[in-house]
């Protein structure tokens, strides 16, 4: 059974003069030029009130100035939150069936150590490597750690699959392991029993704005029907399939627009595509969108898609309905567990363009309760959520004392 969070009848832990230790594969920089992991700082914006304060660790692999990330980030300080890049250089064979070099555990120690920091628990972000180091410094220091394993379906598979022992002692070693999905769970009681299940949240710059404003300050057409998607432009995330389902929907529909947000390998593949089916003046590729843009297109569309093939969870289609807006997903794993009502979304099979176009044309021909949307999506909210992960917090803390 799924173990779900209950705050009530218990006495709280206060956390306000504690400091929480965050770490994470990546985290975005100071003026968020890089993005990346947006979601770790979202909760970390509402975690930030119950502790006197919290450090993010955050290993940054070393590119000798070749890349992006390696150029961005740097350590720095905001309220009550410290955040740290220390160097690391990770080579990995067959992805963690071996490794040849990987020092990120050893950079996470020093930057510790140099920075003389010191801190009462640990939250780690990720099975590999942030949960791994997590057991190490619990090993090390004597504190208790929790991980949250945000792995889409697919890549948790291969974790299980591979047995290998530094992902078993991630998962055994945690003091209690958070599963942002409820399918799982089972699966990660095998190797501990403190599992929950905590879905991620959504921040609140996503809100209802009317879309005639937020399509004039984009620039877009007030006369047509949006339909919006967001991802990295990798295989997984099923865009291929979208621009398939295009082709019918514009041939039924000659109102309809559909934008897809992101950057990656994929871009010039699906370029490629959306010009072999003469979709160029209806379907467009934005390239990356800023996170202060972005609550500007999901309010700006009619409908938001989510093809994907696999999630944990899919944050993008919670900042969607918490924008008052309506979504047709893929069965990936993640949304099944989101979009539960046809009152707020709908779902179609995954990697099948057909179902997918019948079901665009359907939500976009609906008229949705809006109200209804938002009433569901609170209880996606930060600030809901948190409080289940400060319950775990509080009694890790309590049998750990």
């Amino acid at each position: 059974m799924v173990r779900m969070i209950d705050t009530k009848g218990s006495t709280p832990v206060d956390l306000k003069d504690k400091t929480l230790l965050v770490l994470t594969p990546s985290y975005p920089n100071e003026d968020e030029s890089f993005i990346i992991e947006m979601f770790v700082k979202y909760q970390v914006a509402e975690l930030k009130r119950y502790f006197k304060k919290i450090i993010v660790i955050a290993p940054v692999l070393r590119s000798f100035g070749y890349l992006k990330k390696d150029r961005l980030c740097k350590d720095y300080t905001y309220d009550n939150v410290e955040v740290y890049f220390p160097r690391s250089i990770y080579v990995p064979i067959l992805w963690l069936s071996k490794i040849l070099i990987d020092n990120r555990p050893q950079a996470v120690e020093r930057c510790i150590e140099e920075h003389h920091l010191h801190f009462d628990l640990i939250h780690a972000h990720f099975t590999w490597p942030s949960g791994y180091i997590g057991v190490r410094l619990k090993e090390k220091y004597g504190k208790p750690v929790i991980t949250t394993i945000h792995e889409n379906g697919d890549w948790f598979d291969r974790e299980v699959g591979m047995d290998h022992p530094f992902i078993n002692t991630a998962w055994s070693g945690a003091d209690a392991l958070i599963r942002v999905n409820q399918k799982d769970v089972p699966v990660l009681k095998r190797y501990n029993e403190q599992v929950y299940s905590i879905p991620n949240g959504f921040a609140p710059a996503f809100h209802p704005v009317d879309a005639a404003i937020a399509r004039e300050r984009l620039g877009l057409p007030g006369d047509v029907k949006i339909v919006f998607t967001l991802g990295n432009l990798i295989k997984r995330k099923g865009f291929n399939y979208l621009i398939d389902a295009m082709e019918p929907v514009c041939s039924q529909r000659d109102d309809v627009l559909c934008f897809i947000g992101g950057a990656g390998p994929e871009r010039g593949s699906l370029q490629g595509q959306i010009d072999r089916l003469h979709l160029g003046e209806k379907v467009k590729l934005l390239g990356s969108v800023p996170s202060d843009i972005l609550p500007l297109w999901m309010n700006a569309c009619d409908l938001f898609v989510l093809p994907s093939l696999s999630e944990s969870f899919g944050v993008v289609q919670i900042e969607a309905l918490a924008c008052g807006k309506p979504v047709v997903s893929a069965r990936n794993r993640g949304s099944e567990e989101v979009i539960v009502s046809d009152s707020h979304g709908l779902l179609v099979e995954p990697a099948d363009p057909d179902d997918l176009a019948e079901m665009i044309l359907v939500a976009l021909d609906r008229e949705w309760d809006r109200e209804v949307i938002l009433g569901y999506v609170e209880r996606f909210t930060w600030q809901h959520v948190v409080r289940g992960i400060v319950h775990i917090y509080q009694q890790i803390s309590s049998a750990t004392k």
